[in-house]
């Protein structure tokens, strides 16, 4: 499907080239093994070159699909996802999936054509000032003047990238420039004496936190996505298992610790387990390894971890700090930290009562739903469905809303780089292109996109890739004829006025697939939603199944906006 691109010159050689090719030379430097893009106008000399270049291309339908996809390929291998758009309504296009990844630490590299250097400032066609646009939401960004500065401002952007805390970099090429010839040496050497990220921890405050941990009649390990972008999840099993410290995962954070583990806890926020919740709750030293304290986790931070230490270990020093009261700040890498950590092998905490209390909540205070009527389809069933006939061993991909929170419930995730989802900026339309980048990052691997009848309509044109690169993704639509959560919300909160919430009009998505060339089924009860999982899985082919779920079902357990991790509703009693 794809194929890696050929050595280009050596470090020191000083070649011609034109902006175009030095900008492709660079790609295939940093070993880039597929683009997510859209032509147009202002990139078409970079397509040009692109034709021949040996480099895998992507032709999305749309330019959020590209940059979407991208982030979930990035997800899953941790490399740089890179995206080439045009000028104009092209980059700004991709400005919501900049903002996607820069919330939530996704490494990216986008390219963005732009008018003539002769003719920017002067409202000329198709011109948009990118850089001023997203400056706010990526962790740097360039406007490329001279073609031979391409070789060094693309391997500082792809460093700056996926070190440190990862990002999206944008790279704005003027037409003329990518036409134009130059001289460079095509691997240069990149000096940031401005960006130096920190990643061994101070050793001082490691042994603070050792002590603390030794001290700790109730402590506490919050894990987040900075475990899985460390590739710190093996260190973080070894560092839980040697202290015998519990944990509890953020949103984002699922799979860097095994579900199935003892001391596993749960997932903690506002649709968290009763027993990751409390855990924060009571809790007398809380360890965050690369989580930033948002506020669904976090809710009522009046009422946040009243009685704990807080301990934050993150490679960002601007977390630390900004939204909970730490006392023993870890700037470092995620993995370096957890490794200084296990060596120093300090003093077991004696907290056999804390860790029977845990055991008790979560056996007493499980998810649930209820199963009495067969005839009908739970939502909550699919995902329980999707997790049993893979083993818990797929790649899911979700969109944003309830949908997403019942598969961070009751899909189980034991492996790292198996969840794709957007946290931070809450996405819709993400989940459809971005399971076409986790396909193209594991080929091998099961993906499922898991969404929403109103995120999937936001990029169901995406279905056209799918369908024309044979990609075996298996499309789960949890149909409520809602947009849920926000029905959800307006009929707790607002005496269930459905202001423009309900779907009742919708497209026949069994059809819009098969237009495609994709099979596609409909289930409206259990024994239908088992039979079509099984034909789905059955057969190394795109399948869209439209699940047709009960309409007003809610997620629970949930925290109101304003409440405390301790005020849960819908527990089960």
């Amino acid at each position: 499907m794809m194929q890696r691109a050929a050595v280009v010159p050596r470090k020191g050689e000083i070649t011609k080239k034109s902006g175009a090719e030095f900008m492709l030379d660079a790609l295939k430097k940093q070993e880039v093994e597929v683009i997510f893009g859209y032509p147009g106008g202002a990139v078409l000399p970079i397509y040009d070159k692109l034709y021949d270049a040996g480099i895998f291309h992507v032709l999305t339908r749309h330019e959020q699909g590209a940059i979407h996809a991208a982030e979930g390929y990035a997800r899953i291998t941790g490399k740089p996802g890179v995206v080439i758009a045009t000028s104009g309504p092209g980059a700004t296009n991709i400005v919501t999936g900049l903002a996607d990844a820069m919330i939530d630490s996704i490494p990216l590299v986008v390219f963005t054509g732009q008018v003539p250097t002769s003719v920017i400032g002067t409202d000329a066609f198709q011109e948009a000032d990118i850089l001023g646009i997203t400056t706010p939401i990526t962790k740097h960004n360039y406007q490329v003047r001279k073609p031979e500065d391409l070789p060094r401002i693309i391997k500082e952007a792809f460093y700056i990238a996926s070190s440190g805390r990862p990002g999206p970099v944008v790279i704005d090429i003027p037409k003329d420039v990518a036409i134009l010839e130059g001289m460079a040496d095509e691997d240069p050497e990149i000096h940031l004496p401005g960006y130096q990220p920190t990643l061994q921890p101070n050793y001082l405050q490691i042994r603070k936190l050792v002590e603390a941990v030794s001290a700790a009649k109730k402590p506490l390990i919050l894990a987040g996505a900075g475990v899985l972008h460390a590739k710190a999840s093996e260190q973080l099993k070894e560092y839980a298992e040697q202290q015998q410290l519990p944990v509890v995962h953020t949103l984002l954070g699922l799979g860097g610790f095994p579900a199935d583990h003892e001391l596993f806890v749960g997932m903690g926020g506002m649709h968290g387990v009763y027993s990751a919740n409390m855990a924060l709750y009571e809790c007398d030293l809380l360890i965050s390894v690369g989580a930033r304290f948002d506020d669904r986790l976090t809710m009522n931070l009046k009422t946040f971890a009243p009685n704990a230490t807080v301990a934050h270990i993150d490679i960002d020093p601007a977390e630390i700090g900004k939204n909970v009261p730490t006392k023993i700040p870890v700037v470092g890498d995620a993995k370096e930290a957890l490794l200084q950590l296990i060596e120093q092998n300090g003093k077991k905490p004696i907290h056999t009562e804390w860790l029977h209390t845990i055991n008790e909540w979560k056996k007493n205070y499980p998810l649930y739903y209820d199963q009495t009527n067969e005839q009908t389809l739970k939502p909550q069933k699919v995902i329980e469905l999707l997790h049993e006939m893979t083993n818990g061993e797929a790649i899911v991909v979700t969109d944003v809303g309830q949908h997403q929170m019942w598969a961070a419930q009751y899909y189980t995730f034991n492996k790292p780089h198996a969840w794709v989802t957007s946290g931070g900026l809450g996405t819709m339309g993400f989940c459809v292109p971005a399971a076409i980048g986790a396909q193209l990052a594991e080929p091998e691997k099961t993906v499922i996109a898991v969404v929403g009848d109103g995120g999937f309509q936001m990029t169901s044109q995406e279905l056209g890739v799918i369908a024309e690169m044979q990609l075996p993704i298996k499309i789960v639509i949890v149909n409520n004829h809602a947009l849920g959560m926000v029905r959800q919300w307006q009929e707790i909160f607002h005496n269930g006025r459905y202001s423009h919430s309900l779907l009742p009009m919708q497209p026949s998505f069994t059809k819009l697939a098969e237009a495609y060339g994709i099979q596609a089924y409909q289930a409206a009860n259990e024994k239908e939603a088992a039979e079509t999982l099984r034909k789905a899985f059955a057969i190394k082919e795109p399948v869209l199944i439209d699940m047709r779920v009960e309409n007003y079902e809610n997620v629970y357990p949930m925290v109101a906006p304003g409440k405390g991790l301790h005020e849960m509703e819908g527990v089960k009693q």
